[in-house]
């Protein structure tokens, strides 16, 4: 028993683990979630979604990677990918609409924030996009 008290007493603080806390209430981030997704393509601050919630800008920050994963913009930039490639992929929009349209202030920043997200830039991924769903899922032989 003495080991074990003595062990513990010697274990580094980084290793205790302490109960996941300090998160959204499902209801707000809900709210928060919806907030951004109905003005994707507008610009969005942390702090206008803070105030969504009635909380200051860092605990909301906090609150929200706690409960996400993500801090409030990176849920934000991958929510604004993930619309672009459904616009890319369903739409004939120019890659300068899709921009604007996913809130990005313009097509070389999408572009870049696109390749990083996804290693290749809108323009490939459209054409490789185009390419799947071109092919038919099972080939006729041909004489």
């Amino acid at each position: 028993m003495a080991l074990s008290q003595q062990t513990t007493a010697l274990a580094p603080a980084s290793e205790i683990r302490k109960p996941h806390t300090g998160g959204l209430s499902p209801q707000r981030q809900r709210q928060v979630k919806q907030l951004i997704l109905e003005r994707l393509g507008e610009s969005l601050e942390v702090t206008e979604l803070a105030r969504a919630c009635s909380l200051s800008r860092s605990h909301f920050s906090r609150a929200f990677k706690a409960s996400t994963g993500l801090s409030p913009q990176d849920w934000i930039r991958e929510q604004r990918i993930a619309r672009a490639k459904l616009l890319i992929r369903h739409t004939g929009l120019s890659l300068t609409q899709i921009s604007l349209e996913c809130g990005f202030c313009d097509q070389a920043h999408f572009c870049h924030i696109f390749t990083r997200s996804e290693g290749i830039n809108p323009f490939a991924w459209r054409c490789q996009a185009m390419r799947e769903s071109n092919e038919p899922r099972t080939r006729p032989a041909t004489f």
